[in-house]
């Protein structure tokens, strides 16, 4: 049974983040959405309440599981005995980020592979960091986020 990790901060999970999402559950018996404790980004939603966002965005998706982790993401991916961990690449300005991160998860475990995954173009420009500076000054985000996270945002900017 073939497995990976899809790790992220998800603060909060947009449509390009479920469209790599779905691609990897195409090719994996198993995905796991990883959810990164990472308060070192400052996330505007605590992991309780990003892990509840995903699982709601993700419900349509069987052989998808949610969970959050912390430390280094190998040693998790190893705990978890998946073969992979999936990232997606939006634009080339991504691609040095991965690189060298991808490089030094295999230096660290050899045998988890990266693999990197492009989201539709339509997905390619949008952020969470974007996504919420649109949602803190009012701007409709129903194009990149799921509805759920669309009203999380608007309760989180409300006031």
């Amino acid at each position: 049974m073939r497995h990976c990790i899809y790790p992220g901060t998800f603060d909060p999970i947009t449509y390009g983040h479920l469209d790599v999402l779905a691609r990897a559950a195409k090719l994996f018996d198993r995905v796991t959405v990883a959810i990164a404790h990472n308060a070192g980004k400052g996330p505007l939603f605590t992991t309780e309440q990003r892990l509840e966002m995903v699982r709601t965005s993700v419900a349509a998706l069987p052989n998808v599981t949610v969970t959050a982790f912390g430390g280094l993401l190998v040693e998790f991916a190893l705990d978890q005995r998946a073969d992979a961990i999936i990232r997606g690449l939006r634009a080339l300005s991504d691609f040095e980020f991965e690189f060298n991160m991808a490089l030094m998860n295999r230096h660290l475990q050899p045998a988890i592979e990266t693999i990197f995954v492009m989201p539709n173009e339509q997905f390619s420009y949008t952020s969470s960091s974007l996504v919420k500076q649109v949602a803190k000054f009012g701007g409709d985000v129903s194009h990149f986020v799921p509805p759920n996270v669309g009203a999380a945002l608007k309760a989180a900017f409300a006031g």
